[in-house]
């Protein structure tokens, strides 16, 4: 496959101006676009379908997404409404799933992608460098679903300010010992929502002007098996603080059953605050930070559609809010 300086020399013009024009930036004049576009089709060079002329451009009628897991709660409601929308577009949706690092490699690396999709969601998985370039080098248009980057379309909610609305919530209610019950990030997969959220805790206490004892950060892995694992252990401490900040209504279900299974009573003894508002949580009474992710994928399939049928469109990034839902697991010390 030719590169940009190829291009370049055949064009007549300078690398840089090839990158620019490959990327769609709009400083790039209709006659210098064309001349590059021409070299590049030229020396079958992969071009984004927005740069293609009409004539020679394919419709697959089909949207890929790209995500780590299916049966996690976030991942299939994202799914879900990514999917009913795309149904409802008369577009079809072809999932791309894996759950180690070498089946994410072969699928970044898929260049047979660029025939069978017109465009791509990627959900919660940040690319690395590397991988974005050989996204990149697809054509194809991306949407980022949890995440965002300056260059592609994103839907996600602010998982700073979540951490923030949850913990301020503990902070009003008395609380001055908290820990949180976070997922374990995960290096291989790239995930930086536990950071964020860990975060957003973070400058609720220092905006209280309350310390952080890192000995209070338990660690769990977004399920109910591995935070009841990680809390039970916890839960030996001869201190316990007063209220537990956990990253997933799940991790907030598996808290709860280790500290019943202590003798210990959730609100009176000790606070829980979840972040999702999963749906059985309306049903065991747990407060939690509220996201939707159902809507979420319903807003990302919205948004690669557009960026099918409207190629060139000013690249967006749609923020939705998170909100807190007050039931029965915080009471005030």
């Amino acid at each position: 496959m030719s590169g940009l300086a190829e291009i370049a020399e055949k064009a007549g013009v300078s690398p840089a101006t090839v990158s620019r024009a490959l990327r769609g930036l709009h400083h790039v004049n209709h006659k210098t676009r064309k001349k590059i576009v021409d070299a590049a089709m030229a020396l079958d060079y992969p071009l984004r379908p927005d740069l293609l002329p009409r004539e020679v451009r394919k419709k697959s009628n089909v949207v890929g997404v790209i995500t780590p897991y299916i049966s996690r709660w976030y991942f299939a409601q994202s799914i879900n409404g990514i999917e009913q929308s795309l149904r409802e577009a008369g577009i079809d949706l072809m999932l791309f799933n894996f759950s180690q690092v070498d089946a994410r490699q072969q699928i970044f690396q898929k260049k047979q992608l660029r025939e069978k999709v017109d465009a791509l969601i990627i959900i919660s998985l940040p690319p690395e460098d590397e991988e974005f370039e050989a996204l990149l080098a697809l054509g194809i248009p991306l949407t980022l679903l949890g995440f965002d980057h300056t260059d592609h379309n994103s839907v996600m909610v602010d998982d700073v300010l979540g951490g923030r609305i949850a913990t301020s919530h503990l902070i009003d209610y008395g609380h001055r010992d908290i820990a949180i019950l976070s997922g374990a990030r995960d290096i291989a997969m790239n995930f930086n929502v536990s950071d964020n959220r860990t975060l957003g805790f973070l400058k609720a206490m220092q905006e209280a002007n309350l310390e952080w004892n890192p000995e209070n950060d338990i660690r769990g892995d977004y399920n109910v098996q591995t935070a009841e694992i990680a809390m039970e252990a916890f839960l030996g401490r001869k201190k316990l603080p007063t209220a537990i900040f956990c990253h997933s209504d799940e991790m907030a279900i598996g808290a709860m059953k280790a500290i019943r299974k202590k003798g210990l009573r959730v609100a009176e003894d000790i606070s829980i605050i979840g972040f999702d508002d999963h749906e059985i949580s309306q049903h065991i009474g747990l407060t939690t930070v509220s996201q939707p992710p159902q809507f979420l994928g319903q807003m990302a399939a919205s948004t690669a559609i557009d960026s099918i049928l409207k190629p060139g469109v000013q690249t967006k990034h749609l923020s939705v809010a998170t909100s807190l839902v007050l039931r029965e697991t915080t009471a005030r010390i």
